[in-house]
């Protein structure tokens, strides 16, 4: 039996799996974020440990049989956030995520600093983890000058299970302390953000085993072992490697809290002039290059806290599929934007209201937008030389058949649908646990998955959204010079 874990933004999910990849049991866990300050998104990593405590004993209630016979464990995480450790292991403050954008200034000086981006092949965004190091240095001092050791997420869990400090690539390429193209850290781009190489943990790829469970765990959990667990991966490499996007040419569209637009390429192929992300993939040889949006299904859950409806309720009052772009539009840069403006400090914005405009206006408009900034990413890759005529829809905002239409005639490319829920970042985490523990190639479980449905663009109506598109790009351009 092998286990994925996925650490996502709101909550931990485990999955446990056999040797065919089916699921015998899943279990979920929330967790809690703080904006102690605007801008600001911090994470405790106790409650880590405590959402995997109560998935680990919510899958032995449901299953207990087959968790006892557990080979390996994957790891899935969200990348970019900054757990602060002192020599002892002790955690310093509440991790700093992904999302957190009060290193805008340090991130700008950074990625100025000559050498950085080619060292790394990605600008440095705020949200990235050395411009938090920084951050950290210019206005915490004291906890800086303590820090021993600097993980990611799904790593200082991998800490607390095994005692380890170990990283894999594809989530380290998030730091821009990593020289993407060699894959290992780059001793130069550690010292310009005033770091050190024994601050960092011991690289591995996703692929290759990433320590072994405690032996406390294993009493604790009645688990016979060894238990490998395996160097795994970044949220978005893992759901990669979870659909079978592993070759070049492959790719998915992940409406989730964030927006992800992700091509597999078999080479290293840099292009941070684009603010697309150029990172390892999970799989040894193989990089990704990613569009990413920082408000996708975030946007639709902002509106709908504002309306006081359920997300059900507002995607429930629109038409079967769409008949035409509004006259509405929606900036979704609620939290600033990547890809491909590189801007923390641009904001969200109706365009267009009309004293007629009603609740469904506002969630069309919603729903436009993000498939707006999505046909930005999908631009800035296609500017690197990475095409594909059909990508796999993920992420809860998948379930509307609507959002769907609509990307896929915006972008004018087709949406497959894969069937069932047993795949994602937290299946990829189980394919590579398999891989660890040495039952199975990439080859062999990276497989796609089978498809349920395919949504076409409606053709009649791609001129139409192009139109809209060329609009929500004049806004941006209209309204960028006044956000500073």
């Amino acid at each position: 039996m092998y286990l994925g874990l996925d650490l996502g933004t709101s909550g931990l999910r485990g999955i446990l799996v056999d040797e065919a990849g089916q699921v015998l049991a899943e279990a979920e866990a929330e967790i809690a974020t703080s904006n102690p300050q605007p801008g600001w998104s911090e994470q405790a990593p106790q409650d880590w440990i405590d959402a995997c405590v109560t998935v680990m004993g919510r899958l032995r209630e449901t299953n207990g049989d087959a968790l006892a016979q557990l080979r390996a464990i994957g790891l899935s995480g969200h990348m970019h956030g900054a757990t602060l450790l002192d020599r002892d292991g002790a955690v310093l403050r509440p991790c700093i995520l992904w999302n957190d954008t009060r290193s805008a200034q340090e991130a700008k000086e950074l990625d100025q600093t000559p050498g950085m981006r080619e060292i790394t092949g990605n600008i440095v965004f705020p949200g990235f983890t050395a411009p938090k190091l920084e951050w950290v240095r210019a206005h915490e001092p004291d906890l800086f000058a303590r820090t021993a050791m600097v993980l990611l997420p799904k790593d200082y869990l991998r800490f607390w299970l095994t005692g380890e400090y170990v990283s894999d690539m594809s989530d380290s390429a998030g730091t821009s302390w990593l020289d993407v193209g060699a894959r290992d850290w780059s001793d130069r781009a550690l010292e310009l953000g005033y770091m050190r190489p024994d601050q960092m943990p011991r690289l591995v790829e996703g692929t290759d085993p990433g320590g072994e469970l405690r032996e406390e765990l294993l009493r604790e959990w009645r688990l016979s072992g060894p238990v490998v667990v395996a160097g795994s991966a970044g949220d978005n490499a893992a759901a990669a490697c979870g659909i079978g996007s592993i070759d070049e040419g492959s790719g998915f569209l992940s409406l989730g809290t964030s927006g992800v637009l992700l091509m597999a390429r078999n080479s290293y192929a840099p292009a941070p002039e684009t603010a697309v992300h150029c990172f390892c993939h999970a799989v040894p040889h193989r990089w990704i290059q990613m569009g990413v949006i920082l408000s996708a299904t975030n946007s639709l859950n902002w509106l709908s806290r504002n309306l006081g409806q359920p997300v059900e309720a507002l995607a429930g009052a629109l038409p079967a599929q769409p008949n035409g772009p509004s006259s509405l539009t929606f900036l979704p840069y609620l939290s600033g934007e990547r890809t491909p403006h590189n801007d923390s400090a641009i904001r969200g914005a109706f365009l267009g209201l009309d004293i007629a405009s009603g609740s469904a206006d506002l969630v069309q408009a919603v729903m436009e937008g993000v498939g707006f900034a999505m046909r930005d990413c999908l631009e800035a890759l296609r500017s690197t030389g990475t095409e594909s005529s059909q990508l796999i829809a993920v992420g809860g905002g998948a379930r509307s058949r609507y959002w769907l239409q609509t990307i896929a005639t915006t972008l004018n490319v087709s949406l497959a649908l894969p069937k069932g829920s047993a795949f994602g970042a937290a299946t990829g985490a189980a394919r590579l646990a398999m891989c660890a523990a040495g039952d199975a190639t990439p080859e062999q479980v990276m497989t796609s998955p089978e498809i349920d449905a395919i949504i076409e663009p409606q053709s009649d109506l791609t001129e139409d959204y192009d139109s809209a598109y060329r609009r929500y790009k004049a806004y941006y351009t209209a309204l960028a010079p006044l956000a500073g």
